[in-house]
C-alpha cells in the first residue's frame, strides 16, 4: 500500500503545472500601442474588442464593462429590474451572481442544482417562480453550459428573462452555438483566473438590439449612443472598461481557441482515466454540450473511509493542487445582514427575505462532501500531467485508512 506525502513520504509530483496568465511580446506590444495612442478612453481598442469578442461568441451585440460583476448589474438594469423584484440564481455559484441582484435592488431567490452537472436545476428554478420573478440567471459552472433548452423554454413560458452568467464559459457552446446570446443577455468576466484574462474586465452579449442599447446606456452614465455627451435618457453609472484592458484582451483572444482545444483534449483524457478509479466520478456527459470551456475540472468524491476534505489535503500534498470550491451561497452572512431591516416584502418568502430557512439539499451535499476542483491552467500542459493527476488520485485512495 502506498504511503502518502501527507504522512512524510515523497510526493508523487514535484513539477509545477503551467503558470497563469500566459503572455508574451504580443501582450506587451498591445499595451504599448494603447499607451502611445494617447487615447485611453472609449477609443479604438474597446470598439475592436467589443466587435471581435461578440463575433467570437456568435452574438450580434457586445458591451465591454469594468468587470464581470458590473456586467451582471448592467444586464439586470437593462431588463428594467425594480426594487423588490425577484431573480432566481443557483445556490452553487460565486457570490457576484447574487450580489449583483442585491446591488440593483432585487431579491435573490436560490434554486438547487442538478446532481449530475452542478448547474441550476430547471425544476427547482420553476418551483421558485412567483409573480415578482423577473429573471433567471443560468450560470455555466466550470465552463459547462447549463440546460439552455429547459431554461429557455421556462423563461418563455413564464414571460421572464433568461440571463446567462458565462463568467467561466468563454468559447463554450451549446448544440453548436456559443453561449452568451442564447438567452436574452449573457455576461462574461475577464478577471485574472478566467480563461480569457485581462486582469479585470467584463462583457455583455445579446442578440436583442433594444437590450444592447439599454445596456450600453447604463454602462456609460446613462448616455444615448446617438445623443449629445451631456444628454442622459437613463440613470446609469460608469461601468466602462479601459483601453488598456481592451488592448490586452484583444491579444489574449488570439490564444483562446487553441487553449480551449488543449483543455478539452486533456479533460477528455483525465475523464477516461478517472473513470477507471473507484471512489471518484466525473460529472455526467451531455451530448448537447458541444464545447465545454473547462474553467474548472470538477469531479465527485465518492469514497468511504476518508473524508473529502482529507482527500483534498492528501492530493495537494502529492503535488496536485485542488480545492473543495463553493459553499451554499444562501448561507453567506452578507444576505442576512443586507435584508435584516428590508422595508419590502417578498412574494417568495411571504414577507421580508429571510435566508435562515433556505436549504438546497444537493448543493449542501456537494459543498460538504463531494466536489473536488482542479483549475483550468492544469489542463494546459502535456498529457502526462493528466496521468500524474490520475495516479495521485489512485495513490491517495489506495492508502491505508485509519483504523
Amino acid at each position: 500500500m502506498p504511503n502518502l506525502a501527507l504522512d512524510g513520504s515523497p510526493p508523487l509530483r514535484s513539477t509545477p503545472f503551467p503558470a497563469w496568465p500566459i503572455y508574451g511580446p504580443a501582450e506587451e506590444e498591445a499595451l504599448l500601442a494603447a499607451l502611445h495612442s494617447g487615447r485611453w478612453f472609449l477609443a479604438d481598442h474597446i470598439e475592436s474588442f467589443e466587435r471581435e469578442f461578440a463575433t467570437f461568441q456568435q452574438a450580434a451585440f457586445g458591451i465591454a464593462t469594468s468587470n464581470g460583476t458590473t456586467a451582471i448589474q448592467v444586464a439586470l438594469a437593462a431588463i428594467g429590474i425594480r426594487p423588490g423584484d425577484e431573480v432566481i440564481v443557483p445556490a452553487y455559484t460565486f457570490i457576484a451572481t447574487a450580489s449583483a441582484v442585491v446591488a440593483t435592488g432585487g431579491i435573490p431567490v436560490f434554486a438547487d442544482i442538478d446532481p449530475d452537472t452542478y448547474n441550476i436545476d430547471p425544476a427547482s428554478a420553476e418551483a421558485a417562480i412567483t409573480e415578482k420573478t423577473v429573471a433567471i440567471i443560468g450560470v455555466h459552472i466550470a465552463g459547462r453550459p447549463c440546460d439552455l433548452d429547459a431554461l429557455g423554454a421556462l423563461a418563455a413560458r413564464r414571460n421572464i428573462h433568461l440571463i446567462e452568467d458565462a463568467a467561466q464559459a468563454h468559447a463554450a457552446a451549446w448544440k453548436g452555438r456559443k453561449v452568451g446570446a442564447i438567452g436574452h443577455l449573457g455576461t462574461f468576466s475577464f478577471q485574472a483566473s478566467k480563461n480569457l484574462c485581462g486582469g479585470e474586465g467584463g462583457f455583455i452579449a445579446t442578440d436583442d438590439e433594444a437590450l444592447a442599447d439599454r445596456a450600453w446606456s447604463v454602462h456609460n452614465c446613462g448616455r444615448s449612443r446617438t445623443g449629445a455627451w451631456y444628454e442622459h435618457p437613463l440613470v446609469g453609472s460608469n461601468y466602462r472598461i479601459s483601453e488598456f484592458h481592451a488592448a490586452l484582451l484583444l491579444s489574449q483572444l488570439t490564444r483562446l481557441e487553441a487553449q480551449t482545444a488543449r483543455r478539452s483534449e486533456n479533460a477528455a483524457l483525465l475523464t477516461s482515466l478517472l473513470d477507471q478509479i473507484e471512489g471518484v466520478e466525473p460529472l455526467a456527459a451531455d451530448e448537447r454540450i458541444t464545447t465545454h470551456a473547462h474553467h474548472l475540472y470538477i469531479f465527485r468524491y465518492r469514497a468511504e473511509g476518508m473524508s473529502r476534505d482529507r482527500f483534498i489535503e492528501a492530493l495537494c500534498a502529492e503535488g496536485i493542487p485542488c480545492a473543495s470550491g463553493y459553499r451554499p451561497l444562501y448561507g453567506e452572512a452578507a444576505f442576512a445582514a443586507h435584508f435584516a431591516d428590508y422595508p419590502l416584502t417578498s412574494a417568495y418568502f411571504g414577507g421580508p427575505p429571510d435566508y435562515r430557512g433556505v436549504c438546497c439539499p444537493v448543493t449542501e451535499r456537494v459543498c460538504a462532501s463531494e466536489s473536488v476542483w482542479l483549475t483550468q491552467n492544469m489542463l494546459l500542459g502535456p498529457a502526462d500531467d493528466m496521468r500524474d493527476i490520475a495516479a495521485a488520485v489512485a495513490k491517495v485512495l489506495a492508502a491505508p485508512k485509519p483504523a
